[in-house]
């Protein structure tokens, strides 16, 4: 195979033109290293080329330490070649090695495109994992696992005529925690729960029929699912066991919440049983003050950073719910149709120990005093955030809660404000579109959830709106200022640090957010917004992947600087120092805010209008 037919093959070369690859291929260079041979020194003489294995492999080593081996195909040098620093790890041949050299000059323009910018963040991101693995021994759970390969022993099979106290001796005699049941219907399911909450607390007998007690359509995973995802996927819907399908659709038995994260107090689900389990608000609170250590747990377990932030939401999901029947175990029965809605980052499922309270009520009005249904739910309201703030959730600054009556009104009055918004925002209006356009139903009968869901497909009939939206993604900048390093505060409480949050993971939020409802687009995570728009045509994958890639890449060290503060004791927050986060670190953040602002250019273009 020739050098073109090669790298046409490979990213970041796999989308390039023909001239363009015409031109990498005839300034290619050919060099063999034997054995040993160090190609790339850390903190050496900067890469003076892009090198791409065509035959053999290499080892990546950080302080001595192998973290990583490059086989045929990958590439090394990049971080090095864009920055003009030194090597930031030790690359030395592992075996007989081939690489295409490809000059400075070159390789630049590669690498400063889109492409070559998603993979330069991709090849940092894999880096750090792979050192953070080398020197942790001790794993959690394993997100790019399969759940096939967690399953220990066949399930147990029993009949829908047997009874609960024969399902009880049975469960015991084989130490397994549940039992599944074939139906015509389909797979039932009876648990350990099940016999205490369905049996036991209502009174029934050994007699009862399994058929009578158990989930007649259990939910089941195939076994090629992700860990990671079985995991929120279980945590989200409140389940404890999967049953799991092979690809054939046959039945290879079983995976349970603590396959996934083990019996430890700081998993999601001990968490969430303790919350479900609270008699009162103070056990709630106590409960969901472990949501620090959760984050660390899971951190620690190497667990995709985005994820990390979708497991707190649906923590915090928890406690309002549980605080929710308190306050109304306390104040009666509500007057009318409710929904408590969470806003901004809790409605995207983005949220980390460092989060506050962003959220709002939606209420019907069937003929009830108006001021009497908004007094009793303010009370509610009141009762819910005074338990949030107890149990680690602030308060929202902006008084973005449904403590605020501007937050609390009827479903009608909120379908008519949006309505009004896309029609004419106003200043009001956009000053609080990051928060109040970002909402998602947690509680309550009230669809209210979906009827704001309908104006806002409506959206691409209000070009005005859309140009607003953009206007708002445009309004905070990443910070590349300087070449050489990251530019960071000046003045003030946090002179000397750079803000991750609203310096990147905040911006791309907003770009999603412009290009999702601005075209109709109703979903509310930051990642799934950026594929939903690159499917409807609204960008294309140039666009995504680098902004994809960057999220996480910033989640990443958000969270990871959340953890470090937590374990010292102070309290978490965005501020970083860059100059302790490593020089791979560092070369990351430069190249996710690259891409940030390479987007917003973009999108300043695309929408006419101007970047301040």
């Amino acid at each position: 195979m020739d050098v073109r037919s090669f790298l046409s093959r490979l990213p970041p070369f796999d989308g390039l033109h023909a001239k363009a690859l015409d031109r990498i291929a005839n300034s290619v260079e050919i060099e063999h290293f034997a054995p040993g041979t160090v190609i790339l020194q850390q903190a050496g003489e900067p890469a003076h080329h892009l090198y791409v294995i065509r035959r053999g492999a290499v080892e990546v080593s950080d302080g001595g330490r192998v973290v990583d081996l490059l086989v045929e195909g990958e590439a090394f040098g990049g971080t090095s070649l864009v920055s003009g620093g030194s090597p930031t790890a030790t690359i030395s041949a592992h075996e007989d090695t081939l690489c295409y050299l490809i000059p400075a000059e070159v390789a630049a323009d590669v690498l400063e495109s889109s492409a070559g910018v998603t993979f330069l963040v991709r090849a940092l991101r894999r880096r750090i994992e792979r050192i953070d693995e080398s020197w942790e021994s001790e794993r959690g759970a394993d997100q790019y696992r399969a759940v096939g390969s967690l399953i220990r022993r066949e399930p147990v099979i029993s009949e829908p005529s047997e009874t609960v106290g024969e399902a009880a001796r049975r469960m015991a005699s084989e130490r397994v925690s549940c039992l599944l049941i074939p139906t015509p219907d389909g797979l039932g399911i009876l648990t350990d729960r099940d016999l205490r909450s369905r049996v036991l607390a209502q009174g029934r007998g050994p007699g009862t029929p399994i058929a009578e007690v158990m989930t007649p359509a259990a939910t089941t995973i195939r076994s090629t699912t992700l860990s990671g995802d079985a995991l929120l996927r279980m945590l989200e819907g409140g389940f404890h066991h999967f049953p799991v399908l092979a690809e054939d659709g046959s039945l290879l038995g079983v995976v349970t919440d603590t396959d996934l994260m083990g019996v430890g107090r700081d998993t999601p689900f001990a968490v969430k049983a303790a919350i479900e389990r609270a008699d009162d608000a103070a056990g709630v609170s106590t409960a969901g003050r472990a949501i620090p250590a959760v984050v660390a747990s899971l951190m620690d377990a190497s667990a995709d950073p985005v994820d990390v932030g979708r497991v707190v939401a649906l923590i915090v999901d928890a406690m309002t719910r549980r605080f929710l029947e308190q306050g109304i175990d306390d104040l009666g029965d509500p007057p009318t149709a409710w929904s408590w809605l969470a806003l901004g980052s809790a409605a995207r499922h983005e949220q980390a120990i460092a989060t506050d309270q962003d959220h709002a009520m939606a209420y019907r009005l069937d003929g009830e005093p108006p001021e009497e249904v908004d007094a009793y739910f303010a009370r509610l309201a009141e009762f819910v955030s005074a338990g949030l703030e107890e149990g680690g959730i602030p308060r929202c600054r902006a008084e973005a809660m449904a403590t605020n009556a501007a937050l609390r009104r009827p479903l009608p009055a909120w379908v008519d404000r949006l309505g009004d918004w896309m029609r004419d925002l106003g200043p009001v209006g956009s000053e609080q579109l990051s928060i109040v356009l970002d909402f998602r139903s947690v509680a309550g009968p009230l669809d209210a959830q979906g009827e704001l869901d309908a104006i806002v497909r409506t959206a691409p009939s209000h070009p005005g709106f859309a140009r607003q939206l953009s206007r708002r993604a445009l309004d905070l900048r990443p910070p590349t200022g300087f070449f050489r390093d990251l530019v960071v505060e000046a003045h003030g409480e946090h002179a000397g640090t750079l803000d991750v949050k609203h310096g990147g993971i905040t911006i791309i939020s907003n770009l999603a957010r412009a290009y999702a409802i601005g075209n109709g687009i109703t979903t509310k995570r930051t990642l799934a917004r950026l594929e939903e728009a690159e499917r409807a045509g609204v960008i294309d994958e140039e666009t995504r992947l680098p902004l994809s890639e960057a999220f996480r890449f910033l989640w990443n060290v958000r969270l990871q600087h959340h953890v470090l503060q937590h374990r010292e004791g102070s309290a978490p927050d965005d501020h970083l120092d860059p100059a302790v986060l490593g020089p791979l670190a560092r070369q990351g953040m430069k190249e996710a805010f690259r891409s940030i602002a390479r987007a917003q250019k973009a999108l300043a273009l695309q929408a006419g209008v101007s970047m301040r």
